[in-house]
């Protein structure tokens, strides 16, 4: 009879926080399975080139189109949901949906996770962002800004970050040691970036939550993409705008990268779906039942400490179906996003899209400040492909013009030869969009829970997603959108923005009279809240869960606010600063017992005689 697996760690997905979380465990001498429920793992080069091959022919570019399909670990896809013509929205694919609105986000259930189609965009949060409660809604973390931020600089390294310290000091209010440097230095400015900062640096915007007017700048954002080639983070960037889903150079950090670094001691183990989280009845866990796609009976692998960082959809199924960590009955809710509204237009000159990083600079004022107290806080990206998120790819706009389609059509007559060439060229060359990104705070109200009656293909149940905004969120899109005018004021561009219910916008709603829409930015967090005790939260500031002191469940998951940055680089110095907390642990659960010399007895106390 085969003895049974038994490990120092388990960690279940293998995305950006489990490799970094598994990697630093593994340098501390710890025996490490990592479980992955996608495929990937064999041949890192060649599945890169597949992924290549598989997104330069896929009809549709978006996150999912390098994968090749896999029915037993589905990844959710935006391509899942569609808008209705009255408004409303139908969803398809493996997350079941019964929200006013969408959850608009998918996520990548393949060996590197979401990691390996991200943006690669880096920004810490803000010290503001810590302490939402505060300033009138949302919830405090356990810790701040300054905890964190020795686990910012080691995140920063590892992913091998470019950005300017003095930069993101003085135009973000970022707070960093004497002498810290990033390891890169920052991304070059697009050169839409520079025609926008030569219209807009130094003018006023006026915030309809705000007293008084905001000062525009536009300001470089942090990558984890490397702009020299260095023998720590590979090579440089060529400026390829396919960095979603696939970096071609392997300039942009992925957790494959990490994984080549791994030591002997962890082992990965792809096509690994886990379906329960084992606990005696004490509460401590013992491991994890998984199987290997289908076939034989689940298979059981025991550790002393188990650790979940499969997504924060996926964690808090996982939690829910075994039954576990849901004292406080948060597993699953304060399901967040970053609600994206997109405005798009064309400038009154070529600014070359299509070129480079899907977006290099932004604007950072409206992050932090009073005005967040009435109306959800944002970021807002300068987006260099063109319209291709907002409206489409330039094929779209190709087709309208051949069948006499659009503003461009001169009296409905379609386009053909050197005409078509000629308008083709010049009003994709002056497309453009801006991307506010919005905070979400969290609400109980949004949350995942489970449908046993529609299982997957493997038995396990499907998570079912309930998802709104809040008016808090609706009231910052109205002032994004009066803030996009204004910029659009000051550039000269063409706003053809327009938000409209149907196929492409199942995010359309209306509010106080006005309609809008909005995407998902693939940023869930929030279904296992970290909080100051067992009340309301699931996890503590270590991502510990409160009910089992031998299981984590770390990731984005565990953010009790998102602010408005993008989370990786959040959720990976938290895994970093996990990861000493686990191997402390681990180090008491296996250090000596010491046992104390027995006392000497004491001579009796002599009667004096007399």
């Amino acid at each position: 009879m085969t003895a049974p697996e038994r490990f120092d760690v388990i960690v279940v997905g293998a995305g950006v926080a489990g490799s970094l979380l598994a990697g630093q465990l593994g340098q501390r001498g710890r025996r490490v399975l990592v479980l992955e429920a996608g495929a990937g793992g064999g041949d890192p080069a060649g599945e890169h080139a597949a992924a290549v091959r598989r997104f330069l022919a896929a009809p549709v570019k978006v996150p999912g189109s390098a994968l090749a399909p896999d029915p037993w670990a589905p990844s959710p896809d935006v391509t899942d949901l569609t808008g209705l013509p009255g408004g409303g929205y139908r969803a398809d694919g493996h997350l079941l949906q019964n929200g006013p609105l969408p959850y608009a986000s998918g996520y990548l259930r393949v060996n590197g996770g979401t990691g390996t189609a991200w943006t690669g965009l880096t920004p810490r949060m803000h010290p503001e962002d810590f302490r939402t409660a505060d300033l009138g809604y949302g919830r405090n973390w356990p810790i701040g800004y300054q905890d964190l931020e020795p686990y910012y600089r080691a995140a920063e390294l590892e992913t091998g970050v470019a950005a300017d310290t003095d930069e993101q000091r003085e135009q973000v209010g970022l707070p960093f040691p004497d002498g810290y440097r990033f390891p890169h230095r920052p991304t070059p400015p697009s050169h839409l970036d520079r025609v926008v900062a030569g219209r807009i640096d130094g003018r006023p915007a006026r915030d309809p939550g705000e007293p008084g007017p905001t000062t525009l700048r536009v300001v470089r954002t942090p990558q984890a993409r490397n702009t020299t080639a260095t023998a720590e983070h590979g090579p440089a960037c060529r400026g390829s705008a396919s960095c979603i889903p696939v970096c071609p150079t392997g300039a942009k950090y992925t957790p494959l990268r990490t994984q080549a670094r791994w030591g002997p001691g962890v082992t990965l183990r792809t096509g690994a779906v886990v379906g329960r989280v084992l606990a005696d009845a004490g509460g401590r866990v013992t491991g994890v039942e998984y199987r290997s796609r289908p076939g034989p009976a689940p298979a059981t692998a025991y550790a002393d400490v188990v650790v979940l960082a499969a997504h924060a959809i996926e964690n808090a199924r996982l939690l829910l179906a075994s039954g576990l960590a849901n004292s406080s009955d948060q597993v699953g809710r304060n399901l967040m996003d970053h609600p994206v509204l997109l405005t798009w237009g064309l400038m009154p000159e070529q600014v070359g899209p299509y070129r480079g990083p899907g977006s290099t600079s932004g604007v950072e004022g409206f992050r932090f400040g009073p005005a967040r107290a009435a109306r959800a806080p944002f970021r807002i990206e300068i987006g260099n492909w063109g319209w291709v998120w907002a409206a489409g790819p330039p094929g779209r706009e190709v087709a309208a013009l051949l069948a006499g389609a659009g503003p461009a059509a001169p009296g409905g007559r379609g386009l053909f030869g050197k005409e078509l060439r000629q308008v083709v060229g010049d009003r994709i060359g002056r497309q453009f969009a801006l991307q506010f990104e919005l905070e979400q705070s969290a609400d109980p109200a949004n949350r995942v829970t489970l449908d046993h009656g529609r299982p997957d293909r493997l038995g396990n149940p499907r998570p079912v997603i309930t998802y709104d905004l809040s008016d808090h969120v609706k009231d910052g899109m109205a002032a994004a959108a009066a803030v996009s005018g204004q910029i659009f004021a000051l550039l000269g561009a063409e706003d053809h923005t327009r938000y409209e219910p149907g196929p492409g916008q199942p995010g359309w709603f209306e509010h106080a009279g006005r309609p809008y829409a909005y995407r998902g930015a693939g940023h869930g967090a929030g279904t296992h809240v970290m909080g100051s005790g067992p009340a309301d939260s699931v996890v503590d500031s270590w991502q510990r869960c409160w009910d089992h002191p031998n299981l984590y469940a770390v990731g984005c998951g565990s953010m009790p606010s998102l602010g408005t940055s993008n989370p990786t680089l959040t959720m990976a110095a938290l895994a970093l600063r996990s990861a000493e907390q686990i191997h402390r642990d681990l180090t008491a659960l296996h250090a000596p017992a010491t046992l104390a010399a027995p006392a000497r007895p004491q001579p009796a106390e002599e009667t004096p005689t007399r």
